[in-house]
């Protein structure tokens, strides 16, 4: 089992900081971005196969988003199938992901993608 969270906390770049206190939001502690990155954390404790993420970057800044987003493709190269929504990434966030279907088509049209594939 330690193993195993010792991996965790590998993969979404919280090893440095294990013994940290999560603290008050602002006050002490851990800083949104690491925050965002232990929730994470804490969902792959159950081990899933795929995870979803609803705005993992919202109400950071470009390079807290850069983090969480480095630790999200970490994530990814486990073998797990990430899903998330991103309202205007960064080039560099959009970039990263591996696959993208841009939600601006009617919902008959991305059905219809999906089951080309």
């Amino acid at each position: 089992m330690q193993e195993f969270v010792d991996q965790v906390l590998e993969t979404i770049e919280l090893d440095k900081i294990r013994d940290a206190l999560v603290g008050i939001p602002g006050i002490n502690g851990l800083s949104t971005e690491q925050r965002k990155r232990l929730t994470i954390a804490v969902e792959l404790v159950s081990n899933p196969s795929i995870i979803f993420m609803d705005e993992p970057t919202s109400g950071l800044d470009a390079r807290a988003a850069a983090i969480v987003m480095r630790a999200v493709k970490n994530v990814a190269d486990t073998g797990r199938t990430v899903v998330c929504t991103i309202h205007q990434p960064s080039i560099e966030i959009f970039e990263a992901f591996d696959e993208v279907i841009p939600f601006m088509y009617p919902l008959s049209r991305i059905r219809k993608e999906l089951n080309t594939k």
